[in-house]
């Protein structure tokens, strides 16, 4: 398949399906209330095995995580969850099929709006370096388990280093930036966050780091609040975390503005142990992540915290 016209026909995808509203007011941000103590998504999501990179659907009702556990197809392969409504339990996790994972490696999958498109990090041979950010059509919208064969987002995206857990931002004018973690030279630190936009060939143009938001440490795994872009969460092992790695947010009047200072997510989310990959749901009320704290079922478990929205922003929500 010819690359650049499959590029092409995921920027059109894209164009169609997103429906945020990227230029919203510094008050669409904020105004939740606080993270509540974490809950482990229990043993039907976790196992003995690894369980990590969450990400849930904007349906809320889909979840897709990675996991190593027995009967995969290599050393992390893709599952993916789903209930029947948001306050039902979830169903038992099904493998994403061999048409997504492969003897390699395969995780952090993030889906499009439209739920036809998933990206995700995959370390498979013919790659442009360690890890490297992939993108799969999935035929048809009610098959989770059959896509098309997944796209290399091309070398001058990624590169020789690793480059990990994508985070979409579509905007309704057709605009699309992809939020990722690299340990490519020339960042301050191990892991840093970078950007990249997506170009009128339907093709995404050479990263920018973050700079706001690196430092000299690991700051990585970002995910952009979908609904309006101006929420972002992260990992970091930087200088005052709880434990070995921490969640941390930042805050951006709108999507052109710089973010602000990143804040600790705290001792009521955070623990002494790893916390990371944080993704938000698209209402922006939960907030699922994997950590290896005391009390798990296996090496990695999946948890959700939850926060509550003011009535402004339940009236903010509500607008077309």
């Amino acid at each position: 398949m010819n690359n650049s016209i499959t590029q092409r026909t995921f920027a059109a995808a894209l164009t169609l399906s997103a429906l945020l509203f990227l230029t919203l007011s510094p008050a669409r941000a904020q105004d939740y209330s606080d993270w509540s103590a974490p809950e482990n998504l229990g043993t039907t999501i976790n196992t003995a095995a690894l369980e990590g990179c969450p990400f849930i659907a904007k349906d809320n009702v889909t979840l897709f995580f990675a996991s190593n556990r027995a009967g995969g197809s290599g050393a992390n392969d893709i599952y993916a969850s789903q209930r029947e409504s948001e306050d039902s339990p979830w169903g038992t996790p099904f493998n994403l099929g061999t048409g997504i994972n492969t003897v390699a490696g395969e995780e952090c999958p993030t889906l499009t709006i439209s739920g036809r498109y998933l990206y995700f990090v995959s370390n498979r041979a013919g790659g442009c370096g360690g890890s490297d950010i992939y993108v799969s059509r999935r035929v048809s919208k009610k098959n989770l388990t059959s896509w098309e064969p997944p796209q290399n987002l091309g070398c001058q995206f990624n590169s020789a280093a690793n480059d990990i857990t994508p985070s979409l931002i579509e905007g309704e004018d057709g605009s699309v930036s992809l939020f990722f973690s690299s340990n490519r030279a020339g960042g301050l630190g191990g892991m840093d966050i970078y950007v990249s936009t997506l170009d009128g060939t339907g093709v995404f143009g050479t990263p920018v780091a973050v700079s706001e938001l690196n430092t000299t440490f690991n700051d990585q795994r970002p995910n952009v609040r979908r609904r309006d872009g101006l929420e972002i969460f992260f990992e970091s092992d930087r200088t005052g975390t709880i434990g070995s790695t921490d969640l941390y947010s930042s805050l951006r009047a709108t999507t052109s503005s710089a973010w602000t200072a990143p804040e600790n997510l705290g001792a009521v989310v955070n623990s002494i142990l790893a916390d990371g990959r944080p993704t938000l749901s698209w209402d922006g009320t939960e907030l699922y992540f994997m950590s290896t704290r005391a009390g798990g079922y296996g090496s990695n478990d999946i948890y959700v915290t939850r926060r509550s929205k003011t009535p402004d922003q339940d009236v903010c929500a509500a607008r077309p």
